[in-house]
């Protein structure tokens, strides 16, 4: 566990460093949050209907967008070849990389989510089931989207590559998480929707650790 926390730590403050790689993500989601109502329709009504799945897609997109740089630069200066090589369970530290993408990616869009949420006229009704799907669903996301960083973490150009891998992956937690914000907007029930979206994190949080390592050890074994 010693070794989880230390590498957390590093993570965070690497993280803190590329200030500006964290924003991406950010201003992406506030980019498509903000065009859609031009594009689309500016009847607030209509946009009110199509908030829960316009909120979701941006979330997911710009979690994809996140990905390629969740091994990258480890990979191009050799930090990661380090890491699988130490001693003591590889997979803690996998798994600290793993949380460190959520916490400066799928947390602050979690955060800032209500605040985007008034641009499209989602009820305020719907905004904890907004905020508790993105919370628990964006962590599904960083670690099921992890396996496909490891895989394509060696090749120059795998930005397309990586998001044919793991776009069907995130269906299931987009089709819940979606589901979940829609049902709450029309004063009913999303606890079936979310208890999906937690199961679906349990189970990738307790494999994708160990295959992310298998698939990172493939990548620097052909590299």
């Amino acid at each position: 566990m010693s070794a989880f926390w230390s590498m957390l730590q590093r993570e965070l403050v690497v993280a803190y460093r590329r200030r500006t790689d964290l924003l991406n993500p950010l201003l992406f989601f506030l980019m498509v949050i903000t065009l859609f109502p031009m594009g689309v329709t500016p009847d607030m009504e209509k946009l009110g209907e199509l908030s829960a799945g316009i909120l979701w897609v941006a979330a997911l997109l710009a979690t994809l967008l996140s990905l390629d740089m969740m091994f990258r630069a480890d990979f191009d200066d050799g930090t990661l070849e380090q890491i699988l090589l130490s001693n003591g369970v590889v997979e803690w530290r996998v798994l600290a990389k793993m949380l460190t993408h959520w916490l400066v990616t799928g947390l602050p869009l979690t955060l800032i989510s209500p605040a985007l949420s008034l641009m499209l006229a989602l009820p305020g009704r719907a905004v904890p089931a907004l905020m508790l799907s993105l919370g628990v669903g964006t962590l599904a996301l960083s670690l099921i989207g992890s396996v496909g960083a490891a895989l394509t973490v060696g090749l120059r150009k795998g930005g397309l590559l990586l998001s044919l891998l793991v776009m069907p992956l995130f269906i299931p937690v987009l089709i819940f998480g979606a589901s979940a914000v829609a049902s709450a907007a029309l004063g009913l029930g999303f606890k079936i929707q979310l208890l999906y979206i937690c199961a679906i994190s349990l189970v990738a949080l307790a494999l994708a650790p160990w295959i992310t390592t298998v698939a990172l050890r493939i990548s620097v074994n052909q590299s």
